[in-house]
């Protein structure tokens, strides 16, 4: 559920009473929500689009009237590359060609698809890797800069 705080934080933007560093705070609290286990994305009012992460203009219609809205959380696997050459803060997560990650395009139940790393496949036969296989959010601790943050990842979801 969307703290109070958040929509009220929504409607002063929609209300044009939004200075642009209380903007940049909204964009920001996309991470926030990560933070909190939350995924949270967009919705047109005009022409229904949603978006994710959030925008307060609509790509597909311009139009400036939105609400923000908390997706599932699960989805399906729509694409996948498993990387052996990590970047630098990947390496100080400790991937390398031995441990190696995987980043994929998860096609989420509501529509959007985001990118993130899939963690809890098994990397060490990438061609038994299934497009299609359920997944469901999580989140893993990574250092950024001086402070430890969440980031958004994805892991396959028990069967029911």
């Amino acid at each position: 559920m969307l703290a109070a705080q958040d929509r009220q934080r929504l409607s002063i933007f929609l209300n044009r009473g939004t200075e642009m560093s209380e903007l940049k705070l909204e964009a920001k609290s996309f991470f926030d929500y990560i933070e909190n286990g939350v995924l949270v994305g967009s919705r047109c009012l005009n022409c229904g689009h949603i978006s994710l992460p959030q925008r307060y203009i609509c790509p597909k219609c311009k139009s400036d009237q939105a609400e923000l809205i908390e997706f599932s959380g699960k989805g399906k696997l729509a694409a996948f590359t498993v990387i052996y050459v990590p970047a630098t803060e990947m390496l100080a997560a400790g991937y390398d060609a031995k441990h190696p990650y995987m980043v994929g395009i998860v096609a989420l139940d509501e529509g959007p698809r985001i990118s993130a790393q899939i963690v809890g496949m098994d990397l060490s036969d990438p061609q038994k890797i299934m497009i299609g296989t359920p997944l469901k959010m999580t989140s893993l601790d990574r250092v950024m800069g001086e402070a430890q943050k969440k980031v958004l990842a994805f892991e396959p979801a028990e069967m029911e």
